[in-house]
């Protein structure tokens, strides 16, 4: 059961440090308020994945994301057995931590009347809307996160399934990764807030629905979450092609 455990937990950590930084650069009456800026917001994401793999490496190997657990089972380094388990823990981390900034922030999210900006400290959401668009933002940056895992994987860790080195972004080491994801939002995030994760999006977003606003743009959900799985697929296919 520690697997399972330490992915919920490592999710519920990115997600309550992540949606928390959206929440302290966004809302009004927190000391970060007014000198917030996208770089912030990058970085406040890189360092919770920081913590999040720090924690859980050690353990299940730091998934924290759907889209590296099946990205890696297609690859052969991960139990097909334990995917939809890894998958459950890390939706219910990223619920858990979402519920945690919603508390952490009760007063400011009072005091908010912009129903976009409280669904922004949430989940993701494109700053222009054009779908093939989106999805292709989501793909791509998703596609760069899980193929710098499986290749740097391929190139320096033994990949039989009964290694007892746990395989997941912890394989990267917990600076390396967070410095992957800093670019990616830095460079790329702009369009559509780089969920890059399925669990990172839907909990917040399940969260936002429930005790926020049921009013949570379902509509745009399915494309952080079907986007990332497409590119973890192509990762994984193309690092089989490479080792092979």
């Amino acid at each position: 059961m520690q697997d399972y455990i330490a992915e919920f937990i490592g999710t519920l950590i990115l997600v309550a440090l992540g949606t928390g930084v959206n929440a302290n650069s966004s809302l009004k009456k927190t000391f970060t308020q007014e000198s917030s800026n996208w770089l912030l917001i990058s970085v406040g994401w890189a360092l919770a994945v920081y913590v999040a793999v720090v924690i859980a490496a050690p353990y299940s190997g730091a998934h924290i994301n759907p889209a590296v657990t099946f990205a890696l089972a297609i690859a052969g380094k991960f139990s097909w057995n334990k995917v939809l388990l890894y998958v459950f823990a890390q939706i219910l981390g990223a619920i858990s931590g979402a519920l945690i900034t919603y508390i952490f922030f009760w007063n400011q999210f009072k005091l908010c009347k912009d129903k976009s900006l409280k669904l922004s400290c949430f989940a993701t959401g494109p700053a222009i809307k054009d779908n093939l668009n989106n999805f292709f933002s989501e793909f791509f940056a998703t596609f760069i996160l899980v193929f710098s895992v499986l290749y740097l994987a391929n190139a320096s860790i033994a990949s039989e399934l009964d290694s007892s080195l746990k395989l997941g972004l912890g394989s990267l080491g917990a600076l390396p990764v967070a410095l992957i994801v800093m670019s990616i939002g830095i460079s790329l995030g702009g369009t559509t807030g780089y969920a890059i994760n399925p669990a990172r999006d839907l909990g917040p977003r399940i969260i936002h629905s429930v005790l926020v606003n049921a009013d949570s743009n379902w509509s745009y959900a399915w494309i952080p979450v079907f986007a990332p799985l497409g590119a973890s697929a192509l990762a994984a296919l193309l690092s089989i092609i490479i080792g092979s």
